[in-house]
């Protein structure tokens, strides 16, 4: 068991998704940076359906109630286990009531608390993925999250895997032409692949982008949206759709990112650069 000793900002439950009910209208949801999430199930030797722990911005502490063997993936704020640094991308193993806590920001904004056996929260519409208005939002103070019994632990078990820096310090987000990008002239096309800066209106709903770009197109009828879709808003506002965004939507849809591409996104900050790539 993990009990939840501060909640942080927004730290929630997240598998891969909740795959087929778009046409109820229920968001994918999901790890927003599901590469990371991925490397750090693959550490502990996971399933790729398991659940993590998603961590925003560092904000959270956490306590093992019995010996878990864990490892921490993403964005990386100084961890410690009992007071001790430790590493991103190892494997550990935690003592019963050791705690995990985080500091400073070194780079990242969305960490990965993998363990053996993942998460073992309920599963409503075939995920454990928490997502507003389907399931509860966010994990609370107090939250005593059930794992498997722990495999013996041994030093063979070792495990350490390098992330690509890129993933963190790259500006690129890899992208293919949306449904309605031809409709933009060459002015406006020329613009799409050029510098963006994020805005600090952010969240798992979707990003928002700084500079806005002349937008002369019309209202397009209400069509499937999914994560990485890039919306042009009547004011030129462009709108990165995140995991637990829409299913539809009526603005046009001039970008589409890469799965990748959404999960760079994920691991930038307010005042981050950001440029489409083809």
């Amino acid at each position: 068991m993990i009990k939840v000793l501060h909640p942080g900002i927004y730290n929630t439950i997240q598998d891969q998704g909740r795959f087929g009910f778009a046409k109820l209208g229920v968001p994918l949801a999901g790890a927003i940076d599901a590469y990371a999430a991925e490397f750090g199930k693959a550490i502990v030797g996971g399933k790729t359906t398991d659940a993590v722990i998603e961590i925003t911005f560092g904000q959270g502490k956490f306590q093992f109630m019995e010996t878990t063997i864990f490892c921490l993936t993403g964005g990386d704020f100084s961890p410690t286990l009992d007071g001790d640094p430790i590493g991103m991308n190892r494997l550990y193993n935690a003592e019963a009531t050791a705690v995990l806590s985080f500091g400073k920001r070194n780079y990242g904004a969305i960490t990965y608390l993998a363990v053996q056996g993942g998460v073992q929260t309920d599963r409503v519409l075939k995920s454990r993925s928490f997502s507003k208005g389907i399931t509860r939002e966010r994990l609370e103070k107090g939250d005593e999250l059930e794992i498997l019994k722990q495999e013996e632990y041994t030093e063979t078990k070792y495990a350490r895997i390098r992330m690509p820096v890129e993933h963190f310090n790259s500006a690129e987000l890899p992208c293919f032409p949306g449904p309605e990008f031809d409709q933009l002239n060459e002015k406006q096309k020329l613009r799409l692949f050029e510098p963006f800066t994020l805005s600090a209106d952010q969240n798992r709903v979707g990003y928002r982008l700084n500079e806005p770009i002349e937008n002369n197109l019309d209202h397009i009828l209400t069509s499937s949206v999914l994560p990485g879709t890039v919306q042009l808003t009547p004011s030129g506002t462009l709108i990165v759709l995140m995991n637990d965004c829409q299913v539809s939507g009526g603005y046009p849809r001039v970008l589409q990112l890469s799965e990748y591409a959404t999960s760079r996104l994920s691991q930038k900050v307010a005042g981050d650069k950001v440029q489409f790539t083809r």
